[in-house]
């Protein structure tokens, strides 16, 4: 208990170094409708998981984090950026309980604020040390590549009617848990780590992400509302293709009446929001997909601990990134 106190001390410490390099920060001056939403968006905090795994892989292998920093930035710029278009494509109203860039403002603002915002992630991470900087730009960009192709799988399954199940673990592989992984290899890197080693961290976030998305499907639909600061049931009101949708959909082919009932509230062009989620959540509860979704995460959180058991660091060294995990996967309903 107490390596794990200790673990969970030094990601505070991360994201306290984080949040003080963001604070009052300026993204620009002119014009303020460019910067303003870009400002409002970094304001909105969250537990910067992704900028403290660049900071948390760089102290794992003996570096010194400062010399992480302008990367970890880099990658919190990144993942908002990520965060400001998928709202829009997402035609999601809330973000962290407060409204979302497009709909404060605009989708043309929030677009071309996202675009800056990418802009401004490549100008933070050129501030890394000349020597690591192609290293570090080549997982970067691999890793934005990635999560672009995530986010289009994303979309075209919107317009198919079924997708097996293991193209949609592949889809948020892309879409979320690269990110993981690529900026704990950034961190890795900047740490001094050997190339195999760097890999095995990024399995490690990968497996992580993976288990992270689960949840996340799973919060949408149980969570409460205020507490995961995003509108509840919103993957089945837009029809979303979640692992919930997806093992109901497969579940419901030997069962006719669950069958035309789902296919039924996908099909409808107008419905009560409210309604609907409560007629496919009972749809979900009958089958048991929760139960099913989280069998999946934990086989997710498994695979991520056999690719951090692999690397030759102290076990004490690994309490942190475990700690980190298991804090992510603690927001159980």
């Amino acid at each position: 208990m107490e390596q794990k106190e200790t673990g969970l001390n030094r990601i505070t410490e991360y994201q306290q170094l984080v949040d003080d390099t963001l604070k009052g920060r300026s993204y620009g001056a002119h014009p303020r409708e460019l910067y303003e939403p870009i400002e409002y968006i970094m304001s909105l905090g969250g537990k910067r998981m992704r900028p403290v795994l660049v900071l948390m892989a760089c102290e794992f292998f003996g570096g010194d984090v400062k010399n992480a920093l302008h990367a970890s930035i880099a990658v919190e710029l990144f993942h908002n950026f990520t965060l400001v278009h998928d709202d829009i494509m997402d035609k999601a109203p809330l973000r962290r309980g407060k409204q979302t860039v497009h709909v404060k403002w605009n989708d043309n603002i929030a677009i071309l604020s996202g675009d800056a915002m990418m802009v401004r992630a490549y100008q933070e991470l050129c501030k890394t040390d000349v020597a690591q900087l192609p290293a570090l730009l080549e997982i970067f960009s691999d890793t934005a590549a990635k999560v672009c192709e995530g986010q289009q799988l994303d979309m075209n399954y919107e317009r198919v009617s079924k997708v097996p199940i293991p193209n949609y673990i592949k889809m948020i592989e892309l879409k979320t848990a690269v990110l993981l992984g690529g900026a704990l290899k950034m961190g890795a890197l900047t740490g001094g780590a050997r190339e195999e080693d760097a890999q095995q961290l990024y399995n490690f976030g990968k497996h992580i992400g993976i288990a992270f998305q689960l949840q996340d499907d799973i919060l949408d639909v149980y969570a409460d509302a205020e507490k995961f600061g995003k509108q509840k049931g919103g993957d089945i009101i837009a029809n979303k293709k979640t692992y919930l949708l997806l093992k109901a959909m497969e579940m419901a082919e030997t069962n006719r009446y669950l069958k035309e009932e789902l296919q039924l509230w996908i099909a409808a062009p107008h419905f009560d929001a409210k309604e609907k989620v409560e007629a496919v959540t009972n749809i979900y509860n009958f089958l048991n997909v929760k139960e099913l979704a989280r069998a999946e995460m934990k086989k997710q959180y498994a695979a991520a601990m056999a690719c951090l058991k692999g690397i030759p660091v102290a076990e004490e060294k690994k309490n942190a990134l475990i700690a980190f995990a298991d804090s992510l996967m603690v927001r159980e309903v």
